[in-house]
């Protein structure tokens, strides 16, 4: 199994540990308990191995987690001072930074988060490109961008990726559409269905794929289009059923022009930085990456 330990997991594990609780963690790390409680859940199976006793309302570490503090104690110091380092002397982060993203994180993710960056480090310049899956890799590849982000996971072995965050991605319909009344999609709906899809290429449609052929033997896709406000507009005009992010379609749903559909399918995906792993990684870069991994939590 591939390791997917995030240091937001380490912080809360380091603090459980020295609170005693995952409530009195949570106050420390700045998350809701529900959320802690689930990073530590996250870190014990990824380890695949418990860290606690539970004790009550209480927790104790156990042999194993004993033996693994002093380590997460040990990599989030080392983060503390890579991020001081990432500084310049004067306390100001300056340069450019390209960042390619997909549609998604491209869309509805990267852009407040590169504003936020932004206010803080004002002397900074980053440049966003939009592109599908494979085009982000391209430019990793051909040294025209310094971070990617993706949906699912990356495959190109001359590229280095970790996990960032999760993404639901949901079916959609017209609300004029026969399937809009139907409690749940059976898989010979989704075989007699007509759809609207993002081209081949994007990790949208991969995801989908995957999803949906253990159900369908052939698909009947309508109409293949580059943009998720193109694939709206085609399913909101009934040419088919969609297959977005929840992210994209959030406000489409609160409004009710669109209808999310219960199915048989597993939509949960990946979203993945990327990165070229003989590309220098300057102290903006640094900075800015470990930026991206502390919002992973609250995205």
């Amino acid at each position: 199994m591939t390791s997917k330990v995030t240091f937001r997991q380490l912080d809360v594990f380091v603090n459980v540990a020295r609170a005693g609780s995952v409530s009195a963690a949570a106050q420390r790390v700045h998350l809701s308990q529900s959320a802690s409680s689930q990073a530590l859940s996250d870190l014990e199976y990824q380890l695949d191995v418990a860290l606690f006793e539970r004790l009550g309302r209480r927790l104790a570490l156990n042999d194993a987690g004993r033996r693994l503090l002093p380590q997460a104690e040990q990599l989030l110091e080392g983060l503390t001072v890579l991020v001081e380092t990432a500084r310049e002397p004067q306390g100001a982060l300056r340069g450019r930074l390209q960042v390619s993203a997909s549609a998604t994180v491209g869309t509805y993710l990267l852009p407040r988060l590169a504003g936020r960056f932004s206010e803080v480090h004002p002397e900074t310049d980053l440049q966003l490109r939009l592109r599908n899956t494979q085009g982000v890799i391209d430019d990793l590849l051909q040294y025209d961008a310094d971070l990617g982000l993706v949906e699912g996971q990356c495959t190109e072995p001359r590229l280095s990726s970790e996990f960032w965050c999760r993404d639901e991605m949901v079916i959609v319909c017209a609300p004029t559409q026969r399937f809009a009344a139907q409690s749940r999609l059976s898989p010979e709906d989704l075989q007699a269905a007509e759809w609207v899809l993002r081209e081949s290429g994007s990790g949208s449609r991969a995801i989908f794929e995957a999803a949906i052929r253990p159900h369908v033997a052939r698909l009947r896709v309508r109409m293949e289009l580059d943009q998720h406000e193109a694939i709206k507009q085609a399913v909101r005009a009934g040419l088919g059923l969609g297959c977005l992010s929840r992210l994209s379609v959030a406000g489409e749903l609160e409004r009710g022009e669109l209808v999310a559909l219960e199915t048989p399918l597993h939509l949960v995906r990946d979203f993945s930085l990327l990165w070229h792993p003989e590309r220098y990684r300057s102290p903006l870069w640094q900075a800015f990456k470990v930026f991206l991994q502390d919002a992973s939590s609250i995205v």
